[in-house]
């Protein structure tokens, strides 16, 4: 594959509701530093800029971001604000709230339901919006999450909120937001290297449901929010070298591969990488590499 002709229009189209984005979206967290949760090194500005813009140009109209993604010196919010804004008629950003920092960047407490709305009022005023396309809900260990959706399904009434989703949720947490309100996606941590029964039954009810799943970490993998592994078990290695192509690839190609309804939101801070990732929508495994990964996959501890 050549990175550099391949544009996210082929890894095909879903819809969040109304409004439909291509499979190949952009995840904003990597952005604005180089550490876990970016405490450490700030990103280049310019070169940040310029990733969200040639991610737009690649044909990408799905970017995923949060108010809480900053380092000392950078804003996801921020800066795509400043690098997209007047915003393409497509382009549709998904935002998150529930978890909060603090000015020096310590995580606080659970967001209460009351919250929730300045939450989603700072997203606005830092990406420059009148609305937010969409939001989702971040559940951080809630046993219950009807409060918090409900005060989000206020803010859409109000139509500071075009659609809602959930994340980090169990088929129960789900069910209790759909009693309130159409749920248009659910992100949830999703790997080839990290089984989960849980995340496959909501996987499985939100393509019944014709719900977007989109899976975060799907490259990081069991690495999670301290970057791309280089933890690759055999058969992704044996996969890439088939195609030609990097683990990462092979990853992402995966997740998209798990249903019509799975979104992918690889995120980095690197020109390079995103042409990569962006290609990644066009690989095509075949019934015996994927079965190859799925075994693969129950043996992974």
């Amino acid at each position: 594959m050549t990175a550099e002709t391949i544009t996210a229009d082929a890894s095909g189209t879903f819809h969040l509701g109304d409004l439909p984005v291509r499979r190949l979206g952009f995840g904003a967290m990597r952005l604005t530093g180089s550490a876990a949760f970016h405490h450490g090194t700030p990103s280049d500005r310019e070169r940040s800029l310029a990733v969200l813009r040639k991610a737009v140009e690649l044909g990408v109209n799905h970017i995923d971001t949060a108010a809480f993604y900053f380092s000392s010196l950078r804003s996801a919010n921020e800066l795509i604000n400043s690098a997209l804004s007047p915003y393409p008629d497509d382009l549709v950003v998904v935002t998150k709230v529930g978890p909060y920092r603090d000015y020096q960047g310590g995580w606080g407490t659970a967001a209460r339901p009351d919250q929730l709305r300045g939450h989603v009022e700072e997203n606005l005023r830092q990406l420059g919006r009148d609305h937010l396309d969409v939001v989702n809900f971040r559940r951080q260990g809630q046993d219950s999450i009807a409060e918090h959706f409900g005060s989000l399904a206020e803010l859409r009434a109000k139509g500071l909120i075009r659609h809602l989703g959930v994340s980090g949720v169990e088929p129960r947490h789900l069910a209790e937001a759909l009693e309130i309100a159409p749920v248009v996606c659910v992100q949830n941590r999703y790997a080839v290297d990290r089984p989960d029964p849980v995340d496959d039954e909501v996987l499985r009810q939100c393509g019944e449901r014709g719900i977007a799943f989109v899976p975060f970490y799907a490259v990081a993998g069991r690495a999670g929010e301290r970057g791309t592994t280089t933890a690759h078990d055999e058969e992704v290695l044996s996969v890439a070298d088939a195609h030609g192509v990097s683990p990462a690839q092979v990853r992402i190609a995966w997740t998209l591969h798990q249903g019509p309804h799975v979104l992918a939101i690889p995120g980095t801070g690197n020109p390079d990488h995103l042409g990569e990732n962006v290609a990644a929508g066009a690989l095509r495994l075949t019934k015996e590499e994927l079965t190859r990964l799925d075994e693969s996959r129950t043996r992974a501890v």
